[in-house]
């Protein structure tokens, strides 16, 4: 009987400690960052440190850390509001975005990347300059996207519009890589792409109308920033903090050892893509961006602007910038 009540205990004893287990949802109690980020030059420095696993070793023991690759910043920005990320390299303009959708509660941490991009046109084409665009048709990565308002306001500054303003410039979206082939079949003029789209194109015959010092603020403007989720950043200060040292000590690497840096980049695109860039694109992509944590606040205001007045946007952003 006695040993019969013991066994009941020890049952008992253990049916509490998973019952506790369950209540606690499994939990290692671990803290954990995720990550997102494009598989793209732009994006480099979350390439480099994925790569050799530097956030790893930074951020405090046990804590995990995951990595989403995304393809576009829609996607990426629907991940930010479903906690799904909790840090994002992504453009300035879908930050602009999520923060306004988000009332606020996506901001700016830092900036990443600048410039990166170019208008190009097809090979004996008699465009000279952004006025020659009147009648033509010119390409964009997407609707809405950096490179995209970057062209509206080209157009405007140039008294020209989109004929869906009533202008008389064409503009469409088309995959950067098939821009080549559109141009070559006569389908477009023209095209305002990232890099290394940019450099790709070039060496494949298109020739370069702005070059990316050209396009817009001799280039310094964002084409990647890093955005936060303001209730991760109340949360976790820490792992925040962590974040942005190896974020700047990466950014400074990259700087400093540009052909290293640039390397280990085209190799996690590799491995990611199973494609990897050619050793002068690679160098022209490199050379065509500015890596800085910067980030031009008079950019961002003229972006919104712009988005503003295209509809893109419904409201202004709220307080964009995290004041961690």
């Amino acid at each position: 009987m006695r040993s019969r009540l013991i066994r009941c205990l020890i049952v008992a004893s253990v049916l509490v400690s998973v019952l506790c287990m369950a209540g606690c949802g499994g939990k290692s109690g671990k803290d954990k960052l995720n990550v997102g980020y494009f598989n793209n030059v732009t994006h480099a420095q979350a390439l480099y440190m994925k790569a050799t696993g530097s956030l790893e070793a930074a951020l405090p023991e046990g804590t995990e850390i995951s990595w989403t690759a995304f393809n576009a910043g829609p996607a990426e920005v629907e991940a930010l509001f479903s906690g799904d990320i909790d840090i994002g390299y992504i453009g300035p303009v879908p930050a602009i975005t999520a923060n306004v959708k988000s009332k606020g509660d996506i901001t700016i941490l830092s900036g990443a990347s600048k410039a990166g991009a170019v208008l190009v046109k097809s090979a004996g084409s008699d465009i000279k300059d952004v006025s020659d665009l009147e009648g033509k048709t010119v390409a964009i990565p997407q609707i809405g996207n950096t490179q995209h308002l970057c062209l509206l306001k080209l157009l405007d500054d140039n008294q020209l519009a989109p004929a869906d303003k009533g202008g008389t410039v064409d503009v469409t979206a088309v995959e950067n890589a098939d821009v080549m082939n559109m141009m070559d079949q006569g389908n477009i003029d023209a095209a305002l792409v990232p890099e290394p789209w940019g450099t790709t194109l070039e060496h494949n015959g298109a020739e370069i109308v702005l070059d990316y010092d050209e396009v817009y603020k001799n280039g310094d403007y964002p084409v990647a920033v890093v955005v936060v989720r303001e209730e991760f950043l109340k949360e976790h200060p820490d792992i925040i903090e962590t974040f942005l040292k190896e974020h700047e000590s990466t950014t400074d690497y990259i700087i400093q050892n540009v052909e290293e840096a640039s390397s280990v980049v085209n190799e996690e695109i590799n491995s990611a893509t199973g494609k990897s860039l050619e050793a002068d694109i690679l160098a022209g992509a490199f050379g065509k961006l500015t890596f800085s944590l910067d980030v031009n606040e008079q950019a961002i205001r003229d972006f919104a602007d712009i988005s503003l007045d295209q509809g893109f946007i419904a409201e202004d952003y709220t307080d964009i910038f995290s004041e961690r």
